[in-house]
């Protein structure tokens, strides 16, 4: 027990050399993509920030609970692939109420209004805790929806519209291509035990919407 101590603390006080840590005359390998990820973290690494800042333009600025995310630096340290469409189950109010509540845990990092009002909770650059999947979470952007996942009236023309062209930018940023593989319904994230956006979101719709607006904009 003694000796299995010592080598503990041995292993804690290693050197990193040339890709191995070396202690004692023992090679480890060394994690470097863990460490490439938290290279921001070190004294005058940390990127600049403005408060209140959007990543959509025209977006309102209404902060999460720093419970609800974790700071990161994406997509230098985690690549963003995904877009994740949630629908709230309740109303826009009530998202903001709940991503601001530091026990709830999760947060995403927009909401839209039935009216198409976009209020943006959490930066692009940070980690939200939105998809109940730690790797989902980490390589993907979450827009929550106004509504409820059996009442299709709930979802509206302005709804889809500004939606879309929220998604559509994000793919523009991130070069995520616009299919169905990459935007993606919380339901479909592996091992999430939700069920939105559900059957009343209308996909066709959407993609159709966030395909027209790319285009138009890259026009």
């Amino acid at each position: 027990m003694g000796q299995e101590r010592q080598r503990r603390g041995i292993s804690r006080r290693a050197l990193v050399i040339g890709g191995t840590t070396a202690a004692a005359g023992t090679a480890v390998a060394v994690n470097f993509d863990g460490l490439s990820r938290q290279w921001w973290r070190l004294p005058g690494n940390n990127k600049p920030r403005t408060d209140g800042a959007v990543d959509f333009k025209g977006a309102e600025w209404v902060a999460a609970s720093p419970s609800n995310w974790r700071r990161a630096d994406r997509p230098a340290d985690y690549v963003i692939d995904r877009v994740v469409i949630h629908v709230v189950q309740g109303s826009y109010a009530t998202a903001l109420d709940v991503f601001k509540d530091p026990w709830h845990r999760a947060a995403a990092h927009y909401v839209v209004r039935k009216d198409g009002h976009i209020a943006q909770t959490i930066r692009e650059l940070d980690v939200a805790f939105h998809a109940g999947n730690r790797e989902y979470n980490e390589r993907s952007v979450g827009i929550e929806h106004e509504g409820w996942v059996d009442r299709p009236d709930q979802f509206t023309g302005a709804m889809y519209e500004a939606s879309a062209r929220l998604t559509a930018g994000i793919c523009d940023r991130y070069g995520i291509p616009r299919d169905r593989q990459h935007i993606i319904g919380h339901a479909e994230v592996p091992g999430a035990d939700h069920t939105d956006p559900g059957r009343a979101w209308d996909w066709d719709r959407y993609m159709k919407l966030v395909r027209e607006v790319g285009a138009k904009e890259r026009a």
